[in-house]
């Protein structure tokens, strides 16, 4: 088994463009009513597992030097391109068989011109109708998508928000945690300065009325 770092991604490449070919052959050969829903359902299927190979394809990418990523990368650029063409093959036979069905079976190759036998112009008004309706409900749901895709890059936005909010909200309660321990301890320190006065100030006290009482008992022994 080949264990160089492109082996895998040259195989799920393979397995594409074989996909790819047997995609192909259906679309092309999709005909009309069953047949063509038929081969519509293998084909979507097909296209499912073809982005789930250029998905793979990617991650091999991941694990290759970095000298030769850019030459698989466009390779892959290359494979998303084909697989968005035929997708867009298979939206058209989609909306072919979507005719088809409002006009009860009556295809594009049968009909060309949007008609019955007798050129009926209620055929025709049918099909422009349904038509119109397809390209109104394509419309709104591009619409849906769009809005739901600005609905979330809002909510990332919220989220990202509030996230910055709640790290400024901690960092101001660490911070008004630290401005009260320095003001206990300042209390504490004010607290011990002003038992310090008062004990300063009941010694001074103290040695005033011993000296005055020393005087006192000295005048009064010479008085004596």
């Amino acid at each position: 088994m080949d264990s160089t770092p492109t082996a895998l991604f040259e195989s799920y490449e393979a397995d594409f463009k074989h996909m790819l070919e047997g995609m192909k052959e259906k679309l092309e050969a999709a005909g009309t009513g069953e047949q063509r829903k038929s081969a519509l359902r293998r084909a979507m299927i097909d296209i499912d597992e073809a982005e789930d190979m250029i998905s793979q394809m990617e991650v091999e990418i991941q694990g290759m030097p970095q000298s030769i990523r850019p030459q698989y990368v466009g390779r892959v650029k290359t494979c998303k391109a084909d697989l968005g063409r035929w997708r867009t093959v298979a939206k058209d036979v989609q909306q072919a068989s979507n005719r088809d069905a409002l006009l009860g079976g009556i295809s594009s190759a049968d009909d060309p011109y949007g008609t019955l036998d007798h050129g009926s112009p209620s055929d025709r008004a049918r099909l422009l109708a349904g038509t119109q309706s397809l390209a109104d409900s394509t419309k709104r749901l591009q619409d849906s998508q769009r809005i739901a895709m600005e609905t979330e890059e809002l909510g990332g936005d919220i989220l990202r928000s509030l996230r910055v909010q709640r790290e400024q909200i901690e960092h101001s309660r660490d911070m008004l945690g630290g401005a009260e321990n320095n003001v206990d301890r300042a209390d504490k320190t004010l607290k011990g300065m002003v038992q310090t006065m008062y004990k300063q100030r009941f010694v001074t006290t103290a040695i005033v009325i011993v000296l005055v009482l020393l005087v006192i008992f000295i005048i009064w022994r010479k008085l004596s």
